[in-house]
């Protein structure tokens, strides 16, 4: 497989972990990939905290992630961008949007939209109650969310640098969906695209579980005149059921000792190792292989595998 060109600006990419636990196996692979991509293009690698959801931001959550990346040899560039510092961005980012048309409220309940139709990703498209005007049995509401106008001919396509050609249409599968919660709070894909434009991120390496958000996030850059990055999505790991390693199916967090994981990572990337076979001894001889042999073209170009030995067992399954 030949690997897909990188942006022509120099690199800059990110991890974003969300602080609702600590960092697992599943993590540590989205991780190394994203990091080992920028630092063999010889570009910036940022960190941000997505705690833009707070209430499932776990107490002391960040503190342990940041002291995991250190533990395991991650460098990244300039200052920790945090979510929750940044709601100004996403509120004007929001009011743009208003402007232009493209966002209306909506006061359906959750309730209410347990029987809307499941489009092909899986998810209950939004059936446009409230598009032309929010109904007179609704009116008296407090509680609304905003929602974005999705184009009846929105079919969103790009060219992942791993998985090759995606498109979806948003209308037939997803319909309208929330920009900002009816809390108040500002929704995940309204805040990346915020966040990756505003702090210049080119190139996007993440888990293929979030390639389904992908095509929604393109058309937030199109409708806010961002510009629209690279992406490449790694596969995630699956647990000894077949359910993806996560902080939800109770993952294991990340051993104390970096460099058996960081190995096992790289082994599940299929990544190069030296001629000779051996394996680097240290993290810091870990981190120099990586920069020097990563090779995107090597990716398994699927978007899950199952995660390796001791790696796949969740917590549940140590108790």
């Amino acid at each position: 497989m030949t690997a897909r060109p990188l942006p022509a600006a120099r690199y800059r990419g990110r991890f974003a972990p969300s602080p609702t636990g600590p960092l697992h196996f599943g993590s540590l692979i989205a991780a190394v990939a994203s990091c080992a991509d920028a630092r063999a293009a010889g570009g910036e690698w940022l960190l941000r905290i997505e705690d833009v959801d707070e209430p499932r931001t776990r107490a002391g959550a960040e503190s342990v992630i940041l002291a995991q990346l250190d533990r395991y040899g991650f460098a990244w560039d300039g200052p920790v961008l945090r979510q929750r510092e940044r709601t100004d961005h996403y509120a004007a980012a929001l009011a743009r949007l208003r402007e232009g048309g493209h966002v209306y409220e909506c006061a359906c309940t959750r309730r209410e939209l347990e029987t809307a139709p499941i489009g092909a990703g899986g998810e209950r498209v939004y059936p446009g109650t409230c598009r032309h005007g929010i109904p007179a049995d609704r009116r008296d509401r407090a509680q609304r969310a905003w929602r974005v106008r999705v184009p009846a001919t929105a079919t969103v396509g790009f060219t992942d640098r791993l998985q090759g050609s995606v498109a979806q249409d948003l209308a037939r599968d997803v319909g309208d969906f929330v920009l900002r919660r009816a809390d108040g709070l500002h929704a995940y894909q309204l805040a990346v695209v915020v966040d990756d434009a505003l702090s210049g991120v080119n190139a996007v390496v993440r888990g293929a579980d979030l390639l389904a958000s992908t095509p929604r996030q393109i058309l937030l850059q199109r409708l806010l005149g961002f510009a629209t990055p690279s992406y490449l999505h790694a596969p995630v790991a699956l647990g000894p059921s077949g359910e993806k390693l996560s902080k939800q199916t109770h993952a294991a967090p990340l051993p104390d000792d970096p460099l058996p994981a960081l190995v096992a990572a790289w082994r599940f990337l299929d990544q190069p190792w030296p001629v000779s076979g051996a394996t680097p001894d240290t993290v810091a001889a870990f981190w120099a292989h990586a920069r020097e042999t990563w090779a995107p073209a090597r990716l398994p170009p699927v978007p899950m595998l199952p995660a390796p030995g001791s790696f796949a067992a969740g917590a549940r399954d140590r108790v």
